[in-house]
This record gives C-alpha cells, sequence and structure tokens, in this order.
C-alpha cells in the first residue's frame, strides 16, 4: 500500500479479516467441553441424567411455556415488517453482488436443511396423533380431522421458518455486507460494539453451538429410530441400541464425506436429490389414492390454517393447559425451531450471499411452506382418511401414536409397490440424515473458527471431528430415554438462545437504520452534488455533451480499463488523498491485481466509520450494436465505482482527472453528511464496522 499523508496505522482492527483462518480457542474448547460432558454423565449415570432433564423440562414449561409462544410470534412479525418495509431492497452483500444459487436449488438446500428428516417422521405421525388424541376434544370426526391438520400446518409452518429467517438474515447482512465473520456474535455489533470479541461474545457463539448441536442430535436421533424400524421391517434387523450406533457411526461417515466435498459439490447435489425424490414420493401418494379428495383437502387446511394463525399462536391454553400435549408438541417445536436457529439461519446465509432482504425473506417463508403444506396434507390427510375409513387397518393409528418411527413405513403398506416405496422411503432417510449431518458439521466447523473470508468454510479435519461429535450426543440421548429425552433436552437448550434473537432483533434494526441514514444522506447531499458540478462545469472539471456521447459509444477493452486506473484515477486518488493528508487526515491508496485489480483510498475517520473509495474493472458482455462487436469481440470493460456498500453501478472511464476527484469529493461528503446525521439522532452513537467491497 502506498500512503499519502500520515501513515495508516498498521494495527488491525478487531473486525477486520484475519490473516489466517484458525480455531477459536474458546467457543470450540467452551463447546466442546460442554457437549462431552453432558454426554459422558448422561451414558454413565442414564436414570440420574433423565430425572434432571425431566424436572428441569417441568420447571421451564410451567413458567417460560407463555415466552415461546410470544417470542416465535415477535421473530416472524419483525422480519415479515423488514422485508416489506424501505430496507427490503437492501441486498445481502454488496451492492452489486448476485445470487450464487439459482432459485430451484437455493430451494432445496435450504428446505433439506431447515427441515430434512423431521417431515418423513412427523408427517404420519403428528396429524394421526392430533386426530386421535387432540389437545381438546372434538364435537365430531370432521372437525377434529380438520383441528389435527390446523395443529399439524401450524408447527412446521411459518412460525418456525421466521425463526430461521431472522437468524439467516442478519447473519448474512453483517457478514457480507459489513465484513464481519459469519458468527451469531455479529449480529450484536451495533449493540456491544468491539466488545463482542471478548467474553460476551464467545458466551453467545457457545450458547448457539450448544443449541445447535443439540437440535441437530435431535433429528439425527429421531431419524435413527425411523430408520432402524424401516431396517427391522424390510431385514428383520433388530431394533436396539447396538442397531443403533451403527447407523449412527455410518451417517457420520457419510456425512463427512458430503461436508468435505463442500457447499458446491456434495451439500448442494445432495440437496437436489432429495427435494426430487421427496417431490415424487409425495406425487405417487397423490395420483394413487384419493386424488380429488387430497387436493380439496389440500385447499381447505391452507385456509383452515390461515383464517385462524393468529389465534393459533397465542392459544396457550391458559384455563386447563394439556401440559403433557403442550410439552411434546408446541413448547417442544417452538424450541427446536430456536435451537436449530443458529445452524439453519447461519446455513441460509451461507447459501444466500446477493439476495436482497426482500427476495431473502419471502423466499425463506414461502418456498418451505408451500411444500410443507402440500407434503402434510397430501401425506397426513391420507392416514387420517385410512383411520376413518379403512377398516383392515384399524390398528395403524394406534401403532403410528405408539411408534412414531414406523409410521411412514406402516402407512406405505396400504398403497401399490410396497416394497419398491419402503426402499424409496429409507433412501429418503438416510439422505436426508447426511444432509442435515453435513450442514451441520460445517456450520458447527464456521462457527468455532475464524475465518478471514465468510465465504469461506473451516477445513475438513473440524467439520470430521464435529461429525463425530453429534453422533456420539446423538447416542447419548438415545440411551438416556430415546425420543422423550430428545424432545425435553431441545426444549431446555433451546431457552437461552430465544433471548439472544431478541438481542439479535435490536441489532438488526439500529444496523439497518443506519442504511437509511446513508440513502437518505444521498437524497439530502444531491442539491450540493448539482451545484458543486456547475462550479467544476466552468472549470470544465465535467463531462460536456461531446464527451458523454464519446463515452456512451466506446467500449474499452481491458488494457484500455488498466491504463485508465494507472494514469488518470490513481493520480487523482494521489491527489485528493495528499491535500486531505495535510489538513491532518491518514489516507491510503492501494491497488490490486489479478481478481482483487483496483484502485482505492480509505480515509481513518478516528473511530467512526472509515470512508472507502475503490474502482473496480468490470468485465460485461459486447453489445451487438458496436463496432468491436463487428470484428468479433465479446466482451468490455466498465471501470466502476465501489464504496463501503459496493458498486453503485455507474461508470468512471472517460473521465478526466479532475472529474474523478469531483465524484471522489461528492461521495465523500455524502458520507460526512450521513456520519452527522447519525451522530445528531437519539441512540447514533451506533457505529458499524468498515465494510468490503468485494
Amino acid at each position: 500500500m502506498a500512503d499519502t499523508g500520515q501513515s495508516q496505522s498498521s494495527e488491525e482492527g478487531p473486525h477486520e479479516p484475519e490473516v489466517r483462518d484458525r480455531l477459536n480457542r474458546v467457543v470450540f474448547y467452551g463447546s466442546v467441553i460442554g457437549i462431552v460432558g453432558f454426554a459422558l454423565l448422561t451414558m454413565l449415570f442414564t436414570e440420574s441424567a433423565s430425572a434432571v432433564i425431566n424436572q428441569v423440562l417441568g420447571w421451564i414449561s410451567s413458567s417460560f411455556g407463555w415466552f415461546y409462544f410470544l417470542a416465535v410470534v415477535v421473530y416472524l412479525v419483525f422480519v415479515i415488517g423488514i422485508g416489506l418495509s424501505r430496507y427490503g431492497k437492501l441486498r445481502l452483500g454488496p451492492a452489486h453482488s448476485k445470487p450464487d444459487f439459482n432459485v430451484v436449488t437455493w430451494a432445496a438446500m435450504l428446505f433439506s436443511a431447515g427441515i430434512g428428516i423431521d417431515l418423513l417422521f412427523f408427517c404420519i405421525a403428528e396429524p394421526v396423533t392430533q386426530f386421535l388424541a387432540p389437545p381438546t376434544a372434538q364435537p365430531d370426526q370432521v372437525a377434529a380431522a380438520r383441528h389435527a391438520m390446523q395443529l399439524t400446518f401450524f408447527h412446521w409452518g411459518l412460525s418456525g421458518w421466521g425463526v430461521y429467517t431472522l437468524v439467516g438474515m442478519a447473519l448474512a447482512f453483517f457478514s457480507y455486507r459489513h465484513g464481519l465473520p459469519l458468527t451469531i456474535r455479529s449480529t450484536l455489533y451495533p449493540i456491544f460494539g468491539r466488545r463482542i470479541h471478548g467474553p460476551i461474545g464467545h458466551a453467545v457463539d457457545i450458547a448457539a453451538v450448544l443449541g445447535t448441536v443439540f437440535g441437530i442430535a435431535t433429528s439425527l436421533g429421531i431419524g435413527i429410530i425411523q430408520l432402524n424400524f424401516g431396517l427391522n421391517y424390510m431385514f428383520g434387523i433388530s431394533e436396539s441400541t447396538l442397531t443403533q450406533s451403527i447407523l449412527a457411526i455410518l451417517i457420520v461417515i457419510f456425512a463427512t464425506i458430503s461436508a468435505v466435498t463442500g457447499v458446491d459439490k456434495g451439500i448442494r447435489r445432495l440437496s437436489e436429490f432429495n427435494m426430487a425424490l421427496a417431490l415424487l414420493l409425495m406425487l405417487f401418494v397423490l395420483f394413487t389414492g384419493k386424488t380429488v379428495f387430497l387436493l380439496n383437502a389440500l385447499v381447505m387446511n391452507i385456509g383452515d390454517y390461515l383464517s385462524d394463525f393468529v389465534s393459533l399462536s397465542m392459544d396457550t391454553y391458559a384455563f386447563d393447559p394439556p401440559t403433557d400435549w403442550l410439552n411434546a408438541w408446541t413448547v417442544f417445536f417452538w424450541a427446536w425451531w430456536i435451537a436449530w436457529g443458529p445452524f439453519v439461519g447461519l446455513f441460509l446465509a451461507r447459501i444466500s450471499r446477493g439476495r436482497t432482504i426482500r427476495q431473502f425473506v419471502a423466499g425463506t417463508l414461502i418456498l418451505p411452506l408451500t411444500f410443507m403444506m402440500a407434503w402434510m396434507s397430501i401425506m397426513g390427510n391420507s392416514a387420517i382418511d385410512l383411520v376413518i375409513n379403512d377398516a383392515g387397518v384399524a390398528e395403524f393409528g394406534q401403532r403410528a401414536m405408539e411408534s412414531p418411527g414406523s409410521s411412514i413405513y406402516l402407512f406405505m403398506e396400504s398403497y401399490p409397490w410396497v416394497s419398491f416405496t419402503t426402499i424409496v422411503v429409507t433412501i429418503l432417510a438416510v439422505v436426508f440424515f447426511v444432509t442435515s449431518g453435513d450442514s451441520g458439521s460445517l456450520v458447527l466447523s464456521n462457527l468455532t473458527s475464524i475465518l478471514r473470508d465468510p465465504n469461506h468454510d473451516a477445513p475438513s479435519w473440524m467439520r470430521i471431528l464435529w461429525a463425530a461429535v453429534i453422533g456420539v450426543l446423538t447416542l447419548a440421548l438415545l440411551m438416556a430415554g430415546g425420543l422423550s429425552a430428545l424432545q425435553s433436552t431441545v426444549v431446555i437448550m433451546g431457552l437461552p438462545f430465544a433471548f439472544v434473537l431478541f438481542l439479535m432483533i435490536v441489532g438488526v434494526f439500529k444496523a439497518l437504520r443506519l442504511e437509511g441514514l446513508k440513502e437518505d444522506s444521498h437524497l439530502v447531499s444531491m442539491s450540493g452534488y448539482l451545484s458543486g458540478r456547475v462550479v467544476s462545469n466552468e472549470q470544465k472539471g465535467t463531462l460536456n455533451w461531446r464527451q458523454r456521447l464519446s463515452r456512451s459509444v466506446s467500449f474499452p477493452s481491458h488494457a484500455d480499463v488498466r491504463k485508465f486506473l494507472d494514469e488518470t484515477a490513481q493520480p487523482a486518488m494521489d491527489d485528493f488523498a495528499r491535500v486531505l493528508g495535510e489538513k491532518g487526515f491518514t489516507v491510503g491508496v492501494d491497488s490490486g491485481e489479478g481478481d482483487q485489480e483496483h484502485v482505492g483510498l480509505v480515509v481513518d475517520l478516528g473511530g467512526e466509520q472509515n470512508f472507502t473509495y475503490q474502482v473496480w474493472p468490470r468485465k460485461c458482455l459486447m453489445p451487438a450494436f458496436s463496432i468491436r462487436a463487428t470484428r468479433g469481440d465479446t466482451h468490455y470493460y466498465r471501470a466502476e465505482v465501489h464504496i463501503g456498500e459496493g458498486g453503485q453501478g455507474y461508470d468512471l472511464f472517460g473521465y478526466s482527472q479532475e472529474q474523478v476527484i469531483a465524484d471522489i469529493l461528492d461521495q465523500y461528503e455524502r458520507h460526512l453528511l450521513f456520519l452527522h446525521t447519525q451522530r445528531e439522532l437519539p441512540g447514533g452513537d451506533t457505529i458499524m464496522p468498515d465494510s468490503h467491497t468485494q
């Protein structure tokens, strides 16, 4: 870097990228000690551990059941409000960024990571259980069936995905737009500032890791129970702890292989395959079953769910609470969604860079909800119809309630090609296993690492280690009491992170308010820009109409833009930096080559958000009407301006040195006005870290 004016401090701020990827020792060892200690105590003192878990569960349910109901509503209302607000157009990344994945791939990945194996386990068991053993008595079978599907939609619908959307939106915003690490602590920067890099941040990340591990272990445990039944059903393999241990080891191995291959290969391809297979199974049930009835029921279920959504969200059964039912269903599900929040939220952030907040909110709420409603309605109504109308499977409902893991296999017995569909269900379960395990180990590795680039992932050895930890914990919880212990532990571990999510809401709101101030300062400063350009025009500092016309039909090559950067843009920045340096400011001018080819300057504003201005070459497709296109050239280059928020979308090529300085000054004055407006507002002491434009 060539510095002009006062030399720039060489001390790297805590929010800047690290020189290399490394282990976050406090978070990693703190989490591992807690998890391994819990697992050992659970396996060595099974009865005592089970008694303690149940005692803590009873206290949380009696004291905080209302809190879970209220919290989930607040999370959902907040993300919908942000998506519909003026902030919805902001990108989760620099202003010039574009999504890494198409909508279909993105939907498949978020669906597989966010729900996965649990849909197979509960798609039959929950509707049948809510029909046969509802929390409150229903007047007749029709009302009971409709209410059962209402509750099923409620537990798997918008409310839970609101948690994922909140965490994913916050993580992507702070990491990809402001350059903070892709960890939970980064979302609290507007509240605690640089203190997030100390004990406060460590505590938050440890809570996130613990919640994530127990949430994933619960899902894998549920899946192992189901898969064990499937193997017994098909091959007579016994349902035992030994079998479940072997299954856990195999799943960990496959998940590790997938995680090591990374997001773009293993996780992406498995998610797409799983989505397609689940869709085929659902369509098979639809078209080999009572098709017209199922389509009518789907429409009715959607109407029932949406019309009573508010009352369902607030119904705590205060006068006659069905405590056991609440602990096993709504309170458990809300705690489970919250415990999975860091895991799925971080994974959603990892695959959503470049989308706007509005696209992200709409996509994460609507896309999974659409598939969930179709899946749960078709499978659930088919199962309820069997219970009501098919005397030949009278025991089906009771067996599905008593052994939820067996329900999907018992259900498929009523359809043709049962041998084939049983194999499909088992494959689907295994792949759902792997997609949950691989994305889980990837996320946990990133949460316990300090990465120099949030677009990169932690090293492979950490993913292998975390996959093994998840497997050990899953077995420990299964040994402590099976499904009951899994559910109870999730309710307990979800509570601390529920409070963190409220702090996350405050942090996101404060950060978005600053983004609004930036936009307002740009509009307010516009008259100053225009008047400044009039003066410059008298001094031949702006483009006259001939220059503008020449620029509009110019399609420069890379060499032309490189020459412009070297001979015009960088000298302009040097002059700007020299004059500002003479006034006591610390200003740095730098350049890059290769993938980082650019010229830029940074003004250190003494603790407030620094001013960054860069010019990057951008390769673009050649328009067909250009003269160069007739010679066979396929691309041309633009010299685009990037500031702290990212690319601004306009081209400087053809500007004179004076004109470049004028543009730098425009952006600098806008930045100063933003800082002034921020300081003048109540609570305006929030300062976001310097953003990275690339």
